[in-house]
């Protein structure tokens, strides 16, 4: 680990001392300065260095390998179901990576990975396919609704042919004396618990009947919310910095309130599934026509649930209803790439592209095909990042109920005309939260601020080409139309974890 992170920093340090060579007209934030000097953690631009493997802190790692799919019967010929192979293969290592030779792999069911340290490695993009030639409603029948009633496949949402799937094991350890500022980091429990430096835990919250946290996720305008019957939960994840008989620190400041009414409590976070990787692939699909919105029965690629710690690297997906769901925490995706050779509807060939959870991070990503929604945040998403990525016709989806705190930076999002194109149902809230930040957008039109149902003034909208003027609002709106060729850092998510490692 130690090694890992000096790693990690070296990198860093690199790309800052590049990233600061002066620049002519290089151009500033006046939330940011040059190296963080106008940041603050109470402020409005929130901290998103956290996200990704390791509380980002660390590489992907190599694993070495200790089998392959072949020993178990498995014939990439592309005729032969190699299934049962690949399942024999996860079930009899117990850690270590699973080699996945060049050749072209049928496969028919879900490839499911329920247990830590399991690695699929290809031989490369392109060298290493898996062909799926069935949808997973067929599968694993999984149908619903949607908010309107519509019924639906449930996989037009969710799942994946290869699946990992886990648990948090969260366990309640403590209440939390209230008050407590977003942006601070000290917590005084009901009594002293038996718990270490270094610790994972989790700081939980839940509304009240007056719906005053969903009010408080959206900075007090969250739009028409009757829909939302169930009272939200929202949490942060952390280390502990340091404990003192009843008073906690957290290693990174909270991105909520804590008050009384909202019965703050700290759990210990303990998951059955991390340290799993799908790397060095192409997972490909029938070209099928694509029928609309609504209409996918589950030719999905990946979907990591409830997981940590866990990344995919270097994986193209082709011809596919959704391309991945990870709604974890502190995975990493990198090198994803997503096309497809189907018939459009509407100028999409499926529903979503990638979706995710909380501190995930998505980056050197590449849609050459169009979604309906092609980077997703759900309900109550936050500290995810994407970044160092782009697309045909980026859309930068919000699904409503309040996905907050997340970051969108250094985006070539291509045409610009869908940006702000967003799903979610009827009466569900604004599409995006409190403090959701766009910087160093790029797009071949002008981009201006986004309709008023789209979100709250607290967005950050920062490096954008645009005609409208510039906003500076600190309790208010923020748009800074810089010129994304000149804004410093490029990179708002590297530039806060240098920081934040050096300060360490």
């Amino acid at each position: 680990m130690k090694n890992r992170m000096i790693e990690r920093f070296c990198i860093l340090f690199v790309v800052v001392l590049f990233s600061t060579e002066l620049l002519p007209g290089q151009v500033y934030s006046d939330l940011w300065g040059e190296a963080g000097e106008k940041w603050t953690a109470e402020g409005r631009l929130p901290d998103f260095s956290y996200a990704g493997y390791h509380f980002g802190e660390d590489v992907l790692p190599k694993i070495e390998v200790v089998t392959d799919v072949i020993r178990f019967g498995a014939k990439g010929d592309g005729k032969t179901d190699c299934t049962e192979a690949f399942r024999k293969a996860i079930e009899a290592t117990d850690k270590g990576a699973i080699l996945i030779p060049a050749g072209r792999y049928l496969l028919s069911d879900i490839i499911w990975i329920k247990k830590p340290g399991i690695v699929l490695r290809g031989a490369g993009e392109g060298k290493t396919v898996l062909f799926i030639n069935r949808e997973l409603e067929d599968v694993l029948p999984n149908m619903g609704a949607t908010t309107s009633g519509r019924p639906t496949s449930n996989y037009s949402w969710s799942g994946g042919f290869i699946w990992v799937k886990g648990s948090y094991r969260d366990k309640k350890v403590a209440e939390i004396v209230s008050p407590v500022k977003r942006g601070e980091r000290n917590i005084v429990l009901t009594k002293e618990v038996k718990l270490k430096q270094g610790q994972i835990v989790s700081v939980e919250v839940m509304d009240d009947k007056k719906k005053t946290l969903l009010d408080h996720l959206y900075s007090g305008d969250p739009g028409n919310t009757k829909k939302i019957k169930k009272a939200i939960r929202t949490r942060l994840v952390s280390r502990i910095a340091s404990i003192d008989g009843k008073r906690v620190t957290l290693e990174r400041p909270l991105r909520f309130d804590l008050r009384a009414e909202w019965k703050p409590v700290l759990k210990t976070v303990d998951p059955s599934v991390s340290e799993v990787g799908i790397e060095d692939l192409s997972i490909e699909f029938p070209v099928k026509p694509y029928q609309g919105h609504f209409t996918e029965r589950g030719l999905n690629g990946i979907a990591m649930t409830r997981v940590v710690n866990c990344w995919i690297k270097n994986v193209r997906i082709s011809n596919s209803d959704s391309g991945v769901y990870l709604t974890g925490h502190f995975s990493t995706i990198d090198g994803l790439v997503l096309d497809s050779r189907r018939a459009q509807y509407k100028g999409t060939t499926g529903h979503h592209g990638i979706f995710l959870g909380m501190d995930n991070l998505v980056t050197h990503f590449d849609l050459q095909t169009h979604f309906i929604h092609d980077l997703g945040l759900g309900y109550l998403s936050n500290g995810n990042v994407y970044k160092n990525g782009k697309g045909v016709n980026l859309s930068l989806d919000h699904h409503k109920k309040a996905p907050y705190e997340n970051l969108f930076s250094n985006l070539d999002v291509g045409d610009g005309g869908e940006i702000w194109r967003c799903g979610g149902g009827r009466d569900l809230g604004k599409h995006c939260g409190a403090r959701g930040t766009f910087w160093n957008i790029r797009a071949k039109n002008n981009l201006t601020w986004p309709r008023v149902s789209f979100g709250p003034d607290s967005m950050n909208l920062i490096g954008l080409r645009s005609k409208d003027r510039e906003i500076k609002e600190i309790g208010g709106k923020w748009f800074e139309p810089l010129d994304p060729a000149l804004i410093h850092p490029r990179d708002l998510h590297e530039a806060q974890l240098a920081r934040r490692l050096n300060m360490k």
